[in-house]
């Protein structure tokens, strides 16, 4: 890795730099690699420039943009590109249900921004904001905040969303937890299985993840607060089995008649989809215990300044 990198990253870590998210992205492999299918991203360019998705408020933005990956196929693990480097990417082809959401919301806020041409390094410099710890991808796998429940606190903390579970409905802790995915089913993801030396400090980032205070509003009380959840809302689903808090992601989506819905990428459908009724969704399944929602805002909220950004997530880390 070049020496700028590593010296950018260290001076990250120790907050000594400002975060800069309106810059390029960290790009450290080729886009032959990290950007897949470009005829799709610019199609969707030209729909949001044709519609002007720009002047809608950030939820509805959001949403448009995942309405109109319906129907992307689903592919599992689209985040593992490489046997070791680490760099931002987006897949048009196929998406899981994190870089649904990830695309869904980076190319939210790139629009943001008048251009009068957009780009896709112009795309994965939101994705590294928003992928990646405190905003900044070294190339190193590690950068990347692997859970959902610690990717809800470092947003909040640099202004990209603002966590409403508690105030959409009635929540209850979830405490004990074991977070173990990552380092059980560490052969499962590419980087690990070929980095095993990095499975210690995966551990220590888990052993972390299980002190966040988490709350969530269980399933059985979602129907009656679906009322108070936004199209472009993102949904995590909390799941009752161990390895993590959160089994899988979407967005809220409403349509006209009022109904709720979770929109997601489905292994089960093998596509995006716009599902049923967010709390009907949930109920078909055993292992959902409830979700968590973080609102997501503007690009102008964003926090750039590294201390405020350090004093931000620790508040939030305490409560």
């Amino acid at each position: 890795m070049h020496n700028r990198s590593l010296i950018k990253a260290l001076l990250a870590f120790l907050g000594l730099v400002a975060l800069t998210p309106l810059v390029s992205a960290g790009e450290h492999l080729p886009q032959s690699t990290t950007f897949i299918n470009k005829p799709a991203f610019d199609k969707l360019v030209a729909l949001a420039v044709k519609e002007d998705w720009r002047n809608l408020a950030m939820g509805q933005r959001v949403a448009k943009f995942g309405l109109a990956m319906r129907g992307t196929p689903y592919k599992g693990f689209t985040l593992e590109i490489d046997d070791h480097v680490e760099s931002p990417s987006a897949n048009f082809a196929a998406v899981d249900c994190w870089t649904f959401f990830e695309i869904a919301l980076g190319m939210a806020r790139m629009i943001e921004t008048p251009k009068a041409a957009y780009s896709p390094s112009d795309l994965l410099a939101e994705i590294e904001w928003t992928r990646y710890r405190s905003g900044f991808c070294s190339g190193q796998y590690l950068d990347r905040i692997h859970y959902l429940a610690e990717w809800w606190y470092d947003n909040e903390a640099r202004g990209d969303v603002i966590n409403v579970t508690s105030k959409v409905g009635p929540t209850v802790p979830l405490v004990g937890r074991k977070i173990q995915e990552m380092t059980i089913l560490w052969k499962s993801y590419r980087y690990l299985r070929n980095n095993p030396e990095l499975l210690p400090a995966m551990g220590q980032i888990e052993r972390r993840e299980e002190q966040l205070p988490f709350h969530y509003i269980p399933k059985g009380k979602v129907a009656d607060c679906e009322s108070k959840i936004q199209s472009g809302d993102i949904i995590g689903v909390v799941t009752n089995q161990t390895g993590g808090h959160c089994s899988h992601v979407g967005l809220a989506y409403r349509t006209e008649d009022g109904v709720c819905h979770f929109m997601h990428a489905s292994k089960n459908y093998g596509k995006v989809v716009l599902d049923k009724s967010l709390s009907g969704y949930l109920s078909d399944f055993k292992y959902h215990s409830g979700i968590i929602v973080a609102r997501p805002l503007p690009r102008s909220s964003t926090v750039t300044d590294a201390a405020l950004y350090k004093s931000r997530l620790a508040v939030l880390e305490k409560n």
